[in-house]
């Protein structure tokens, strides 16, 4: 099969982030596996080669969890370095004893080599046996005053190839059936002037060019849509920042028929620009 297969395998101290990075490698778009034992990797690396090139790119989280199960993972790692058409990096996360002894008080999580022992002890343990490991990876991240949205931007930058877009989902409906429980932002534009109130126009949406230009021909509709599409620009690159994986926008009227649809409508097409969106009207058709 030509073509190379991007294997990265993920390890290092428990505690140290390894949970974050292979959900945040998962929204990079590799086929990630959590705790697979080292023997079975070439497997899992051969049933990867039959997938005809759906599979181009895998993340592998393996550490001392897996007990005994994890002892070949050095030899594992110089076998698959020496195949044809894989491209295996190793990356080793690591924290200070002070700050993985902080992060398993405040999750309470138990850790796999502690066995009624002291906590500290079983860190230092676990450092011991994985100095091996730590001397072979092909880079080394210290997480230690890192938040998780600082590590996933570490992994973006350097696995995630192009800049991704934020995904953006914009909603338009009427408060009368509730507000969509996923959105992120809601915005009330029931003070605008309401196109049910004129009979020619009542029967139908925002998405028609007469309720477009009526909703959209005052003033206060234009200062508002002014001001929100600054709020937006300036919001995604600081949700993106912050790790945000998708934001939810929702525009709401009485009805969710007429000035909602217009407004989320335009909003949509301000944001096409900057972000991969998707624009949903949830209860333009419910009424007439």
């Amino acid at each position: 099969m030509s073509g190379t297969i991007s294997v990265l395998m993920i390890t290092g101290m428990s505690g140290a982030g390894k949970t974050v990075a292979m959900q945040s490698l998962e929204d990079l778009g590799f086929f990630c596996v959590d705790n697979l034992p080292p023997a079975l990797i070439p497997k899992f690396v051969d049933l990867v080669r039959q997938s005809s090139g759906s599979v181009r790119r895998v993340a592998l989280a393996c550490d001392l969890r897996g007990g005994a199960l994890f002892q070949p993972f050095v030899d594992t790692v110089w076998a698959l370095r020496q195949e044809p058409h894989l491209d295996v990096t190793v990356v080793f996360l690591d924290a200070d004893d002070e700050t993985l002894v902080r992060r398993f008080k405040e999750t309470r999580r138990r850790h796999p080599l502690a066995d009624g022992g002291r906590l500290l002890e079983a860190i230092q343990e676990e450092r011991s046996a994985l100095a091996e490991v730590r001397a072979l990876a092909d880079m080394v991240l210290d997480t230690s005053n890192w938040r998780p949205s600082r590590l996933k931007q570490e992994l973006q930058n350097r696995f995630g190839g192009q800049t991704q877009t934020l995904p953006v989902h914009v909603i338009s409906f009427g408060f009368k059936y509730g507000i969509p429980i996923d959105a992120d932002l809601v915005f009330d534009v029931r003070f605008l002037p309401n196109p049910h109130y004129i009979e020619s126009l009542r029967p139908y949406t925002g998405e028609d060019e007469p309720v477009y230009e009526y909703v959209m021909k005052w003033p206060a509709t234009q200062e508002f849509i002014r001001r929100t599409e600054d709020l937006i620009d300036f919001l995604i690159p600081e949700f993106q920042k912050e790790g945000k994986s998708h934001l939810v926008i929702g525009v709401g009227c009485t009805g969710g028929k007429h000035r909602s649809v217009a407004i989320a409508r335009h909003l949509a097409e301000h944001l096409r620009t900057r972000a991969d969106v998707q624009l949903t009207h949830r209860d333009a058709r419910r009424e007439g």
